[in-house]
């Protein structure tokens, strides 16, 4: 279970340093609520980006990205409407979306990173 733990945390260390990369300036990690917990919260211009993050070691049971099921779905925008609840000022105006990094490898430092963005 540690090595699941450590594994998920470098995942998302990763997803942040891919997102600053990109120009995306992240202003929450592992952001929780009575309903659950948000991976990153990020901001890009006009938009607020609700972040979930998959991280394998391999896709035998399946790519990262199929763990993101309809239920989790409608969990995470559960979630991006507590959040902004919570930060009405920082979301005032700006487009809330829902976003997936998927990171496959021995390695999540190293390992294939694919990063999904506007998630129906």
């Amino acid at each position: 279970m540690a090595d699941k733990d450590e594994r998920g945390r470098a995942g998302e260390a990763r997803a942040a340093r891919h997102l600053e990369q990109a120009g995306w300036r992240v202003l929450a990690r592992n952001w929780r609520c009575v309903h659950g917990e948000i991976d990153i919260v990020a901001e890009r211009g006009d938009e607020i980006a609700i972040v979930e993050v998959k991280t394998r070691r391999t896709r035998r049971f399946g790519h990262p990205l199929e763990a993101i099921t309809p239920r989790k779905l409608t969990r995470l925008r559960y979630l991006a409407i507590a959040w902004v609840m919570a930060n009405p000022e920082r979301a005032w105006g700006r487009q809330v979306a829902l976003h997936a990094v998927a990171i496959t490898g021995d390695d999540p430092d190293t390992g294939a990173l694919e990063h999904l963005e506007h998630l129906q």
